[in-house]
C-alpha cells in the first residue's frame, strides 16, 4: 500500500477515499486537508463519479486533529492561526465546505474511532454506515475546543438543539447502536461488511439516474435556507429540465419495455 496520506480509487461508478496513516489512526495533517480536498473536488468533477465513499485506514476512521503537530503549533493549527494560513484556508478550501457543496452523494463508511475532524467529516457525509466495532467521540469540549469542521452546523439539524448540546457538552462515547438510536448513522453494520455494504449502496445510487439524483442533493441543500414557497419554485424549475433530459427519456421506454434503465447522465 502507498505511503500517501489519502488514498483515491475508483471502482466502477464509485470513488473509494481513504485517510490513510493508520498508524496515527488517520490523525489529520495540514497535508491530508490539501489531499482530501483535492480528491474530494476530482470525484465531484468527473462525470463518470455517481458515488463517493470516504473511510479510513486501519482501525480507525479518523481520531480527528494531529495533537502533535497542533501542540507543537505545526500543521493546521500553525497554518490556520496565521494571517497567512488564514488567507490560504479560505472557505473555498476547506474539505468540510466542498464536502457540502458536493453534487455527487457521499457515503461515510465508518470503519473504526471518529473523534473530533473525523467526526465533523462524517456528519458532512450525506449518508453514514458505521461498524458495529466502532464509536464516535464528541469529546470537543473534553479538549477545550469546539466542533471547528461543521459540527455546531450539522448537529441541531440532524438532532435538535437539546439532543445537540447534550452530545457536545456531556462529550461522551457513542457506541454504534446509541449513534443509530440517536439517528446519527443510518444503518450499523457488522464489521467485516462495513465496505461491502457501503459500495452496495454506491452501486443502487449509480444504477439511478445521475441527474435526477444530483438535483436532489442541490434541492436538499438550498431547501435548509430557503421558504417553502421559494423552494417549491425551484423545484418545479428542476423537474420541467429533467423532463428534457435524456435520462428521463429513458427511464420512460424502460418502463414502458419492462426493463432495467441505462441512464448516461445527460
Amino acid at each position: 500500500m502507498t505511503d500517501a496520506p489519502i488514498l483515491s480509487e475508483r471502482v466502477g461508478h464509485t470513488q473509494i477515499i481513504t485517510l490513510n496513516r493508520p498508524e496515527a489512526m488517520n490523525a489529520i495533517t495540514s497535508q491530508m486537508l490539501t489531499d482530501l480536498n483535492t480528491a474530494l473536488k476530482a470525484a465531484d468533477d468527473a462525470p463518470q463519479v455517481r458515488a463517493v465513499v470516504i473511510t479510513g485506514a486501519g482501525r480507525a476512521f479518523c481520531s480527528g486533529l494531529d495533537l502533535k503537530q497542533a501542540s507543537a503549533g505545526e500543521g493546521i493549527a500553525g497554518t490556520l492561526g496565521s494571517r497567512q494560513g488564514t488567507s490560504h484556508y479560505s472557505t473555498r478550501e476547506i474539505c468540510t465546505v466542498t464536502l457540502q457543496r458536493m453534487d455527487t452523494p457521499v457515503i461515510a463508511a465508518i470503519n473504526g474511532a471518529a473523534a473530533g475532524y473525523g467526526l465533523d467529516l462524517a456528519l458532512g457525509c450525506d449518508m453514514r454506515l458505521i461498524s458495529d466495532r466502532a464509536k464516535l467521540l464528541p469529546g470537543f469540549a473534553k479538549m477545550g475546543v469546539i466542533p471547528e469542521s461543521g459540527g455546531t452546523w450539522y448537529l441541531p439539524r440532524l438532532l435538535g438543539w437539546a439532543k445537540a448540546c447534550e452530545i457536545s457538552m456531556l462529550g461522551d462515547p457513542m457506541s454504534a447502536e446509541q449513534a443509530l438510536e440517536y439517528g446519527l448513522v443510518n444503518r450499523v453494520i457488522p464489521e467485516p461488511q462495513l465496505m461491502e455494504t457501503a459500495l452496495a449502496w454506491c452501486d443502487k445510487i449509480s444504477a439511478n439516474a445521475p441527474l435526477a439524483i444530483a438535483e436532489m442533493k442541490r434541492l436538499f441543500r438550498h431547501g435548509l435556507t430557503q421558504d417553502f414557497e421559494s423552494h417549491s419554485h425551484h423545484v418545479l424549475m428542476s423537474v420541467l429540465n429533467l423532463f428534457k433530459s435524456n435520462d428521463f427519456s429513458e427511464a420512460v421506454t424502460a418502463y414502458m419495455e419492462k426493463r432495467e434503465p441505462d441512464f448516461k447522465g445527460n
